[in-house]
């Protein structure tokens, strides 16, 4: 008996272990269960219909599960044939032992789906978001899909997952931008997204072994992770400069980036998939950018204007999102000559409209400042340090430092609003020329302004003073100024010793001046200006034993020595009138001088101004400036050799027009003697002398101004009175 039992055992034992090796590879197959699934599934959805063939029956080992597997059977979605490679169902054991089975998973594999199927499959599906995008975007490309379905006892799904692999994708981004070639594996269930070894080609970009999750919560989460090899140029670009802003000022012909980056994306979706948060980061390197500016940047800081902007082996990083403060920051080569590659460092924290920017440049090339006459030369390496906060209009330079072999430049807590400065601490300058020390000076900005130093170069003061434009840089200051400069060098190499000034600046303009200096050799410069509130005028004055550094930048006073100097101005709101005296002065070399004696045929005199020059006892110059229109009143000089009377304007566009008078001494002289009666000028048929003199006309815009003369046998009476009261003078 025992024995029996023994053998029956053994043989149920080999029954089992053979039933379940045959379950678990060939398995059975039967059409036995084809009813209860036909049933199963049209109960679940009557949109649903399927026909089988026959199903094999077999056992998992692994999940310690029995399943159902059937191959190409046909299912029909709304009468829509669904392209379906093989279906497993998974039954409960127990409830197969107890003849009431029931399906615990399906799982179907597709065959592989191209576009058009996709999309016929997805019409038939319920409206999504996510169904627009596939039907409108997606061109071409095919799927493979698995199908994981966890059913309950009424067959009702419970969980679903999916996983796949998607080949050669197109499909559109915009109008004339396309992803090509994409590939990608993909896991999803009711929360979660999961798409790995992601691969494409944009146009200019190659996306290499990217990943996507989307994560289902409160919010819908994207986050991805890529590298991508760039490479933009004047073919590509275009269909990108629609989304860059500002981007027309650079030349769409003479673009080119070549780069490798990798990329960090998180968006963040409502339920309706519309996008409310997000972030993005990019870190690698720029093998090299080249930009052109359509219009050439030019600067009166540069001798050479800037068209062309290069980076080379330049390593980026870049976070940016809107609700936080976000960092770019660039470091490696740069060029503007396409030539010579010189370091720099960028570095920008930024978050709305404000921004905290810092950076280090080498710079090579020529620099000028003409307010305190320096000049860089090409090749002699400076290191520039800029540190500088910007909110909206308003720049705030906490550190500007500026470097180079022989000079140095520090600027301390310059703030700037709409071009316009507020406030500032501290500039301290010190600058050579020629090897010698030209600037070495200070200004510091408290409760008053003081500048003091050893040497300021003044050699360009006077052009600058006199440039066109919006002199509104310094409307924001209202503050005492103290001036003390041991040495002011001025043009014409004349310097200004012991120079003090001691003075009041309201929104940017002097209304109190009270100044002096020393030319040396008993030689002073005076500068004073009164400020009348009642009736709203200024009154300068100014006397200088040296009249050539301050009227340097005039052609009208080329070529004038020695004299005396006194001005006279009432400034008012639109209007200022001012009259000039200079005494005992020559002219020599004077090119406009000297072209109209000739002109004239004045040869004696034309030598002389050419020679020793003309001497002049007095020169009386009034003139009115109304909105930038200048009135010449009256111009008189008189001298032993030659008289003038000149009067005239010249409009702000810089149209010049001058007529006068000018007589030679000697015939003045004796007409003057001959007249019998002042008020009845006729020249007397005794004196035998020719012509008196020439009237003359100039005009024309700077660089093209003409000249004509006519002789003249009468002077006008205001040439007379001037004559006889320099006489009555003169006696």
């Amino acid at each position: 008996m025992k024995k029996f039992f023994q053998i029956s055992l053994s043989f149920l034992i080999f029954i089992l272990v053979s039933l379940i090796i045959i379950l678990s590879t060939k398995g059975i197959e039967t059409s036995k269960f084809n009813k209860i699934i036909y049933q199963k599934i049209e109960n679940s959805d009557n949109d649903i219909s399927i026909q089988l063939k026959k199903i094999k029956f077999k056992f998992d080992i692994k999940n310690f599960s029995l399943f159902l597997k059937t191959y190409n059977p046909i299912i029909k979605y709304q009468k829509l044939n669904l392209p379906i490679q093989e279906v497993k169902m998974y039954l409960d054991i127990f409830s197969f032992i107890k003849s009431k089975t029931k399906i615990e998973k399906i799982n179907v594999i597709s065959g592989e789906i191209n576009a058009d199927e996709l999309k016929k499959i997805i019409l038939k599906t319920k409206p999504s978001n996510l169904n627009s995008l596939i039907v409108n975007k997606i061109n071409k490309g095919t799927l493979k899909a698995e199908l994981e379905l966890y059913l309950s006892e009424n067959l009702e799904i419970e969980n679903i997952i999916v996983r796949g692999k998607v080949k050669k994708m197109s499909a559109s981004i915009d109008d004339n931008l396309n992803l090509l070639n994409t590939n990608f594996d993909f896991f999803a269930d009711p929360t979660d997204i999961l798409i790995k070894n992601f691969n494409s080609n944009i146009d200019g970009f190659e996306i290499e072994d990217g990943d996507v999750r989307v994560e289902k919560k409160e919010l819908i989460v994207l986050k991805s992770n890529f590298f991508s090899k760039v490479k933009i140029d004047q073919e590509n670009f275009r269909k990108y400069s629609k989304f860059l802003k500002n981007i027309n000022i650079f030349n769409e012909e003479k673009i080119f980036l070549l780069a490798n980056l990798k990329h960090n994306l998180e968006l963040n979706f409502d339920q309706t998939f519309k996008l409310i948060d997000f972030s993005y980061d990019t870190k690698g390197i720029i093998e090299k950018l080249s930009l052109r500016l359509k219009k050439p940047y030019k600067s009166q800081f540069l001798k050479k204007e800037i068209q062309d902007i290069s980076l080379n082996k330049t390593n980026l990083s870049f976070n940016y999102n809107p609700k936080k403060e976000n960092i770019i920051n660039i470091e490696g080569t740069y060029t503007l000559d396409n030539i010579k590659y010189q370091n720099f460092k960028f570095k920008n924290k930024f978050l709305d409209r404000s921004s905290n920017i810092s950076s280090e440049i080498e710079y090579e090339d020529t620099l000028k400042l003409d307010v305190i006459n320096f000049k860089k030369k090409e090749g002699n390496k400076a290191r520039v340090l800029l540190n500088v906060l910007k909110k909206d209009n308003e720049f705030f330079i906490k550190d500007l430092d500026y470097e180079d072999s022989s000079n140095q430049i520090l600027v301390r807590e310059l703030k700037i609003n709409k071009k316009r400065i507020i406030s500032l601490k501290k500039i301290k300058v010190k600058t050579n020329n020629k090897n010698n020390i030209n600037n070495d000076f200070s200004i510091e900005i408290g409760k008053s302004i003081k500048i003091n130093g050893n040497r300021y170069d003044a050699t360009n003061l006077n052009r600058i003073i006199n440039q066109k434009g919006n002199n509104s840089f310094f409307e924001n200051i209202t503050k005492n100024i103290d001036i003390e400069l041991e040495k002011i060098e001025t043009p014409l190499d004349n310097e200004l010793n012991n120079f003090k000034l001691l003075g009041k600046i309201q929104k940017g303009k002097f209304t109190k001046i009270s100044s002096k200096g020393d030319f040396g050799n008993n030689k002073f410069l005076d500068i004073t200006l009164k400020n009348d509130n009642n009736n709203k005028k200024k009154y300068l004055e100014i006397y200088s034993d040296l009249p050539r550094p301050l009227l340097s930048e005039y052609n009208f006073f080329k070529g004038l020595i020695g004299g005396t100097l006194t001005f006279s101005s009432v400034i008012e709101l639109t209007e200022t009138n001012s009259k000039l005296t200079i005494e005992n002065f020559k002219i020599k070399n004077a090119p406009g001088l000297v072209k109209l004696l000739s002109l004239a045929d004045f040869g004696g005199l034309a030598d002389l101004a050419e020679g020793e020059g003309l001497s002049f006892e007095k020169l009386e110059m009034i003139m009115n400036n109304n909105k930038g229109f200048l009135k010449l009143e009256e111009l008189y000089a008189v001298g032993p050799s030659i008289s003038v009377l000149m009067e005239g304007y010249k409009e702000s566009s810089g149209l010049i027009s001058l007529r006068g008078t000018l007589v030679p001494a000697k015939n003045l002289n004796k007409f003057i003697s001959k007249i019998p009666v002042i008020g009845k000028i006729v020249i007397p048929k005794d004196v035998g002398e020719g012509l008196f003199g020439v009237s003359f006309k100039i005009k024309g815009m700077p660089g093209e101004v003409k000249t004509t003369i006519n002789p003249i046998k009468t002077l006008t009476p205001r040439f007379i009175t001037k004559a006889l009261e320099k006489a009555k003078k003169s006696k």
